[in-house]
């Protein structure tokens, strides 16, 4: 199974990211959730984004491009296989990035990915 982390984690239940947390868990994967709000999605803690987890194979964007800056750092620290831009996150300056780092980049929708078994 694939550790994953969300970043724009959020128990609001309309949203994309809170889908992809509790699909992803149904699927057997460990989610880390990272968001701006405090709280819970599929039982597992919101929090900021700082501390660096290791073993991550995929993160999942749930945020605009114009929030993402304040994450280049954090992403890179974490070191994962593959990132997914969810539709509306693409972000051309990331995307280099994460691959000038030997990280995947993914224009991709994880919940499409999920249920179609490519996840």
């Amino acid at each position: 199974m694939k550790k994953t982390l969300i970043i724009g984690a959020t128990n609001n239940p309309g949203r994309y990211a809170s889908l992809a947390a509790h699909r992803l868990t149904a699927h057997g994967h460990s989610i880390i959730n990272i968001g701006i709000k405090k709280g819970e999605v599929s039982g597992v803690p919101i929090e900021r984004a700082g501390r660096i987890y290791e073993d991550v194979d995929t993160i999942t964007l749930y945020i605009g491009p114009n929030h993402q800056t304040e994450y280049f750092d954090y992403i890179l620290q974490t070191k994962p296989k593959r990132i997914i831009f969810n539709p509306g996150t693409e972000n051309k300056e990331l995307e280099d990035l994460v691959e000038e780092n030997g990280i995947e980049a993914m224009h991709a929708c994880t919940l499409v990915l999920l249920s179609t078994g490519q996840y």
